[in-house]
């Protein structure tokens, strides 16, 4: 069974907790996460874009002149597409871009991503977070006791107002709790500092 020690903000060891194998020992299966990525990306877009066809654009009512006769060609509207100002021919159109994707490849690519950060000791355990304030220097001390580097996720299992607050001015760092955390979001950090509660909370839902 695979273990990790747990640190505190000083950067200090204060125990060592066991991890289930099932959730952080498996093979990593890069397409269950692109799979997942991929559907979460397109949840993203709003899919608000909108062109106006012949029947909505303005004017129109008329022909524009006579059918025969005139040595130009024959037209039954100014609204036509090839006119100036005219209807737009298979446009987009309102739609949802959401692509359906199984529970069961969420867990396998949120289990993907956590073995293969710990394999590669990318993960680290703090037994709590407590700043005395929400200054971004506060949190800036933290993450050099806890030799952070890279792109850092900060994973909590419950609100933290100090810590989220401090960590909006850090560009590397992102803070956020654990049921608010997708796929992607982890996919976008080299490295995870997670709470000993959110590392548990994670056990008990992916086993």
């Amino acid at each position: 069974m695979p273990s990790i020690v747990v640190l505190n903000q000083l950067g200090e060891e204060v125990g060592k907790i066991n991890l289930s194998k099932d959730v952080f020992g498996v093979e990593p299966n890069m397409q269950a996460v692109y799979e997942v990525v991929k559907a979460e990306r397109a949840a993203m877009r709003q899919g608000t874009h909108k062109t106006k066809t012949r029947t909505e654009v303005s004017g129109g009512g008329r022909k524009p002149w006579r059918q025969k006769g005139t040595g130009r060609a024959r037209h039954g509207s100014i609204r036509s597409p090839q006119w100036r100002g005219g209807g737009v021919v298979f446009g987009p159109t309102p739609r949802s871009h959401s692509i359906k994707v199984n529970k069961k490849v969420v867990k396998l690519a949120l289990k993907s991503l956590l073995s293969d950060r710990f394999k590669n000791k990318k993960i680290v355990v703090v037994d709590k977070f407590e700043l005395e304030d929400f200054k971004t220097k506060s949190l800036v001390a933290v993450l050099n006791n806890l030799k952070a580097e890279g792109k850092v996720v900060i994973i909590t299992n419950e609100e933290n107002f100090n810590l989220s607050t401090a960590g909006r001015n850090l560009p590397n760092v992102y803070v956020q709790t654990k049921q608010h955390l997708s796929v992607y979001d982890l996919t976008n950090a080299d490295m995870y500092i997670a709470t000993k509660d959110a590392i548990k909370k994670y056990e008990e839902e992916l086993k």
